[in-house]
């Protein structure tokens, strides 16, 4: 499914360019028609060899009304989409590309398992917590193509796709070399004929050692050269509507030094953090903390907790708010819930919502003073 380019979405409704476009042309034609050399016969008819003066106010009145129909439908467009959460973000896209936010409230977004075939598990999230996400995510694996359907849902509820491309079973330099180049060319495709704003990682976690392009199974060099060539792989195919997300894992949980792994100020758009409260005594603090202080160091780009959740504990309420605040009082971009039970030990707990209304009701409460505090 083709759809509009995000400038479409931005500068309004068909219907109003349509009528601005056809009151240019007639204003256009009317004014060349006044250039036209001419003679009138006694009964007006215009014959040729008579040039007939120049009228330069005509010509110039038509233009600058142009100009003011132009802005007016522009204002207008753009004032249609303040109200959604993802208003901002689609505003800056129209001009230079995604951008990171600069006002609005924060976003927030989850992951649901099997969401690419179904979207009905992110419909139910939505109705349990009482608001559409900013941001809904799926993980892809290696050739596999862009969930069009997908994105078209999330779209069509005003929620931007965040899509973290898994490397599985592909070695990074093949990936430097271009050997999938192929597969990246046509994701890409894919991305810029959807159009509107588009969330992309690759690789996440580098900085731990469970994945096979991680910490000790492959070299931060080979990381960082297999990030930008998808990053510049894109960028080649004209897919200008991806921001583009490095998400590492919460220092705190991770078994390499976080700078090394840097592909770049120009080669990223936001830092994603992935980080859980695994044990009732986590805070916001012990969790992000020192991994927002190790990347202000190098990078002032926008964060968003790109995984997050709280094990079923008493403490599971209040660390719910305490990550609300942490969002806010850090300015950070948003965060990301993972709406998954796992039930596979200490690091894969039920981290779902919905069958704990304790949690639920304190993620509503903290959702409902992001709101109007935004």
């Amino acid at each position: 499914m083709t759809l509009p380019h995000p400038v479409a979405v931005i500068l309004g409704p068909p219907g109003i360019w349509r009528f601005v476009r056809m009151i240019v042309l007639a204003f256009a034609l009317t004014a060349i028609g006044r250039l036209i050399p001419v003679r009138t016969g006694a009964r007006g008819i215009r014959s040729p060899g008579f040039r007939r003066r120049r009228n330069a106010y005509a010509v110039w009145a038509a233009g600058a009304l142009a100009v003011v129909l132009v802005a007016g439908g522009s204002v207008y467009a753009v004032r249609t989409l303040q109200g959604h959460p993802s208003s901002e973000i689609l505003r800056q896209a129209a001009v230079s590309g995604p951008q990171p936010l600069s006002a609005g409230r924060p976003l927030v977004g989850v992951f649901e398992p099997g969401a690419t075939a179904s979207y009905a598990g992110i419909t139910e999230f939505s109705r349990a917590t009482g608001a559409e996400p900013g941001i809904a995510l799926y993980y892809s694996g290696w050739n596999d193509p862009f969930q069009a359907r997908f994105a078209a849902s999330a779209r069509a509820r005003h929620t931007i796709p965040f899509i973290q491309m898994l490397p599985y079973g592909v070695p990074l330099a093949a990936i430097v070399a271009g050997r999938s180049d192929g597969y990246l060319r046509s994701f890409a495709a894919a991305v810029r004929a959807f159009g509107a704003p588009v969330v992309i990682g690759f690789g996440p976690e580098m900085n731990g050692n469970w994945y096979g392009w991680g910490a000790g199974r492959s070299t931060p060099a080979s990381f960082v050269a297999a990030w930008r060539h998808v990053v510049a792989t894109f960028r080649a195919a004209g897919a200008a509507n991806v921001t583009w997300l490095w998400t590492i894992n919460a220092v705190n949980a991770a078994h390499s030094p976080l700078r090394q792994w840097w592909p770049g100020g120009s080669y990223v758009t936001w830092v994603g953090i992935d980080g859980y409260y695994y044990n009732p005594a986590d805070t916001f603090r012990s969790v992000f903390g020192v991994t927002i202080s190790q990347l202000r160091a190098f990078t002032a780009k926008p964060v968003l907790i790109a995984e997050t959740a709280a094990g079923p504990s008493a403490a599971q309420p209040a660390q719910i708010a305490g990550l609300f605040r942490g969002v806010q009082r850090n300015h950070l971009v948003g965060l990301i819930w993972f709406d998954q039970a796992q039930h596979d030990g200490h690091f894969h707990q039920d981290w779902r919502l919905e069958d704990n209304p304790a949690a639920m009701k304190a993620f509503r409460a903290a959702l409902a003073t992001l709101t109007s505090a935004g």
